[in-house]
């Protein structure tokens, strides 16, 4: 296939899939499979309209790192189950998500995660690292950080994968009004509800973009902010509130960049045209009642 690498952010299609198909959609003995049928079909899909000469499904190892939560301690909390310090996943969706993975491993598709990081910093490695084409499927904005001339986006929207857009840089600017290298100092200044990310207090998605548009950085923004010699779009409420949260603005940066150096050079990315094991694929397939979905998936893989 001549198409670019795909590079899939897992977690934002197995829990599309999973809220977007009905429990009632079975296996053989009753346990719902809406999640694993509905991945499956997406990623039919995305080979059929993408032709991709290659597959990544970049894996959540940890979905919360550590070092990110002692940088930003809200970070992600509104994810965090009651009682425990661990992501809260729905109890019929676990046993999907482990059923997802080995069909990725039996069919021979390059499932990487790394202890210690996030999905999304498996996705910008392999972007940063690997030559020609790619494009990253997911409905996190953050990953516009990594679109480049030759790194798309593949931005999940409502609606069925034919009408996801494909976003280069142009088209991110012409839509959130910023460069994908501004995207991340807009993002901390706007805040991000779905990171936990507050943002300054009285700034919007457009009054963020003119801001950083204007003054090019968050390091340049706050030094302004922080004198008496600047001029619309910032105002004197607007500095001294910047001038307030200027750690948080640097905190919030560090948290929502993605790690470039991972050792992913190692996963060969091919589209796997033979299942490296079969037996496997089938039993899988069979105990989940996808057969008949992952016989189109091998079918698009085939051309």
């Amino acid at each position: 296939m001549s198409g670019p690498l795909l590079i899939l952010d897992s977690a934002t299609l197995y829990y599309r899939a999973f809220y977007a198909l009905p429990e009632k959609l079975t296996t053989p003995d009753g346990r719902p499979h809406n999640a694993v049928r509905g991945f499956v079909s997406m990623l039919t899909k995305l080979v059929t309209l993408h032709h991709p000469s290659g597959l990544v499904a970049a894996w959540d190892n940890d979905w919360r790192p550590a070092w990110r939560v002692e940088l930003v301690p809200s970070y992600k909390t509104h994810r965090l189950g009651i009682e425990t310090s661990a992501e809260e996943v729905p109890d019929t969706l676990s046993p999907q998500i482990d059923a997802i993975a080995a069909l990725l491993d039996a069919w021979g598709v390059a499932r990487i995660g790394i202890d210690g990081f996030e999905a999304d910093d498996v996705i910008a490695s392999v972007a940063a690292q690997r030559q020609g084409r790619s494009c990253v499927v997911t409905s996190d904005r953050d990953l516009i950080q990594v679109v480049t001339d030759r790194v798309s986006l593949l931005l999940q929207v409502t609606g069925g994968v034919e009408g996801w857009p494909v976003l280069g840089p142009e088209a991110i600017k012409e839509k959130y009004g910023v460069s994908p290298t501004k995207y991340l100092a807009m993002a901390a200044l706007r805040g991000d509800p779905s990171d936990g990310l507050p943002g300054i207090a009285g700034i919007g998605e457009k009054t963020a973009a003119a801001l950083i548009n204007e003054y090019g950085d968050l390091t340049e923004l706050i030094k302004v902010s922080s004198s008496d010699t600047y001029d619309r779009p910032l105002t004197p409420r607007l500095a001294e509130r910047i001038t307030a949260g200027s750690q948080y603005l640097h905190d919030a940066l560090a948290v929502i960049t993605a790690e470039t150096r991972l050792p992913v050079a190692a996963w060969d990315t091919d589209v796997p045209y033979e299942p490296v094991d079969m037996n496997a694929l089938r039993e899988i397939s069979m105990q989940w009642g996808v057969e008949k979905y992952v016989d189109e998936l091998l079918q698009a893989a085939l051309g």
